[in-house]
């Protein structure tokens, strides 16, 4: 009878040891999906532009899966090596805290969560289980460690001098990618303002007020009310407005956004989205709101993801990109992947020359592709993490 008992515990061990080992990079793998259908065929002329651009993507979810980002992994979107083919200049990694079950675009409460299962099974430190604030700390605590163990080939950008570092290293023989962090949802304050000194001081330069749910800062276009700026919310604007954090409108509803515009002393982002004018979701940004953001002088992050595009065809977002730069200006347009982030994408970041090679067929000159794929994003980034 002792033995039977002794080798039912061995094997409910083993099957708790198998499920903090592989359950974590299975549900990745289910989760950030490539879709399978054919690439578009790429030119010389895409290749050899490519290879002069500066790339800057301002959202990745990277951080939130359990895999070594300095080694390829053969699931998910991103990591070093695949940045590094394809030539991607900086990386903006964002801290995802909380989301709710059923997650959708359409009306979700705050009342769930689907990170907190996904934190105990990936054994990360019992501080970060029941910690928003935490969690996002064990984010840049896991970037600083990869820079660390980098040998130079990550490099952390939190202002100026990091960043021209990175350009000038990058203009030399070697060619490391820098990596930037953002927020998405200050929910991870836990409605505390002071919290954000905390988050500032670990390195995060940009944050979305909101994530799929309304919290004490605002409403989400994805919550159940949809309301507009708290006063806290206004509160904190002001603050990361001081401090150099740039104020990301993802995901934040109609109604804050354009409060938000209606306040806003620097460029606002949005970091990661679509137009409706390409594709009529909630989600994505009415030509009134891409004129509200452009007055900011800030910028709109483009998806590659089917939520954003309503397909995953790189050609969609080329025309997204179009129509914002027709409305509003070549000035305005940047990349916003959402890799790593729970989508399906047509293609990783190892084979960015689809973005090239999209946007030369729908007649973007080298100098707007130039614009696009970087220097934008770089220009208002520089600007934005200035301390006033």
């Amino acid at each position: 009878m002792r033995k039977w008992l002794w080798a039912i515990l061995g094997l409910i061990g083993l099957a708790i040891v198998a499920f903090f080992a592989f359950a974590p990079g299975i549900l990745e793998s289910r989760t950030n999906k490539i879709d399978g259908k054919p690439l578009l065929p790429v030119s010389a002329e895409a290749k050899a532009l490519h290879k002069t651009l500066r790339i800057v993507d301002l959202h990745s979810d990277t951080l939130m899966w359990k895999r070594d980002i300095l080694k390829r992994a053969d699931r998910g979107h991103e990591d070093l090596p695949r940045l590094q083919q394809g030539n991607v200049t900086l990386q903006l990694l964002s801290s995802v805290t909380k989301s709710p079950r059923g997650q959708n675009y359409d009306g979700n409460t705050g009342e769930t969560d689907n990170i907190t299962p996904l934190v105990i099974a990936q054994l990360q430190p019992p501080r970060t289980w029941f910690s928003l604030t935490e969690r996002s700390l064990y984010h840049a605590e896991k970037l600083d460690r990869a820079v660390a163990n980098s040998n130079d080939r990550l490099l952390k950008v939190q202002d100026a001098t990091s960043l021209d570092s990175l350009l000038a290293r990058r203009n030399g023989n070697s060619l490391p990618v820098g990596a930037m962090l953002t927020i998405e949802g200050l929910q991870n304050l836990e409605g505390r303002i002071e919290n954000l000194d905390k988050l500032y001081d670990a390195g995060f330069r940009m944050a979305g007020l909101t994530h799929f749910f309304d919290n004490e800062l605002s409403g989400s276009m994805h919550g159940v009310d949809k309301g507009g700026l708290t006063p806290l919310g206004r509160q904190v604007i002001r603050r990361m407005e001081d401090k150099g954090m740039l104020v990301d409108v993802a995901h934040i509803s109609h109604k804050a956004l354009a409060e938000v515009i209606a306040i806003a002393r620097r460029p606002v982002v949005s970091s990661h989205g679509g137009v409706q004018a390409i594709c009529k979701t909630n989600r994505n940004l009415s030509d009134d709101e891409i004129r509200g953001v452009a007055r900011t002088g800030g910028l709109i992050g483009i998806g590659y993801w089917d939520g954003a595009l309503c397909g995953t065809d790189p050609r969609i977002a080329a025309r997204s990109m179009k129509h914002v730069r027709d409305l509003v200006g070549i000035q305005h347009v940047a990349l916003g992947s959402d890799y790593d982030g729970a989508t399906t994408v047509r293609f990783d970041t190892s084979h960015l020359e689809q973005i090239t090679q999209a946007l030369l067929d729908e007649g973007f000159t080298q100098q707007e592709i130039h614009a696009v794929m970087g220097e934008n994003a770089l220009r208002v980034l520089r600007a934005g993490i200035q301390p006033l």
